[in-house]
């Protein structure tokens, strides 16, 4: 598959492509944002690609611009994140798991004290218990591949803030999840890290800056700049960088990682 980006400027190619070729990863949530360009680079790299969605019509984009640039691809819509069958769909297709990325997941904003019960459960199903479920179903094969495991976490997990206590709960348990699974990763040859990512432009991101601009009745580029002031970060990061940093974490060289939690906020964690 041509080694570029098909929404981004052309990778610079830092990784080598034969690190990630004729590998087969599951990347979940792969239809918008980090996931997306999750799934670009590892199909421009060569890798075959098992994406998830929480719908077929939310992920055919993505499907349809892989397969345009030669990538091999399936796609499974699963709103509930069912492991076996993202696992048996893989294996079916194509004979092995190398890596699993645990990207999918979203939790619910606001006062705590309107939080319901179920904005709590939907919040730990949808991201944590989505991905313990999906590493303890694709374990054996990435045990026999000596494989590798990234969960996206976020920044929130390591800073809580009191209108994002149910994202800030899950990724903190994410992180926790991580560094225990990568003590068994250790005795079974299974590389485990965590990314947390800050503030990153998704299409979530954008909306907050252009609602900022408009209540300060500023231009766009005005309104990141004091965002970026107001959360004393060096800048926000682009989802291609969160992708750039997976293919370092599976490359020969990135196994030094294992049980890793990577910051990838430009300086929002401030704690050591």
């Amino acid at each position: 598959m041509k080694r570029e980006h098909p929404h981004d400027a052309p990778f610079s190619g830092a990784v080598p492509v034969q690190d990630m070729l004729g590998k087969v990863a599951i990347i979940t949530g792969a239809s918008r944002g980090i996931g997306q360009a999750i799934a670009y680079h590892c199909a421009a790299a060569g890798a075959r690609l098992v994406l998830t969605s929480s719908s077929d019509a939310s992920i055919v984009g993505t499907r349809d611009t892989i397969k345009s640039l030669g990538g091999q691809v399936i796609t499974i819509a699963t709103p509930d994140g069912d492991a076996d069958r993202i696992v048996s769909s893989a294996l079916g297709e194509f004979g092995k798991i190398d890596i699993v990325v645990n990207n999918a997941g979203t939790t619910k904003t606001g006062e705590f004290l309107k939080l319901s019960d179920g904005d709590w459960q939907d919040g730990y199903a949808t991201k944590f218990f989505a991905a313990m479920r999906l590493c303890r179903a694709a374990w054996p094969a990435l045990k026999e591949s000596r494989g590798s495991v990234i969960n996206i976490g976020g920044a929130g997990g390591r800073t809580p803030d009191q209108f994002f206590t149910i994202g800030g709960s899950v990724n903190a348990a994410v992180m926790a999840f991580t560094k225990a699974l990568a003590q068994q990763g250790i005795q079974d040859g299974v590389q485990v890290n965590a990314i947390n990512p800050g503030l990153i432009k998704t299409d979530r991101l954008k909306r907050r800056i252009s609602e900022a601009a408009e209540r300060w009745n500023l231009p766009e580029a005005e309104a990141e700049v004091r965002m970026m002031t107001e959360q004393k970060i060096a800048r926000f990061g682009e989802p291609s960088e969160i992708a750039e940093l997976i293919a370092y974490i599976v490359s020969k060289p990135g196994r030094l990682l294992q049980g890793s939690l990577i910051d990838a906020d430009a300086g929002f964690t401030k704690g050591i």
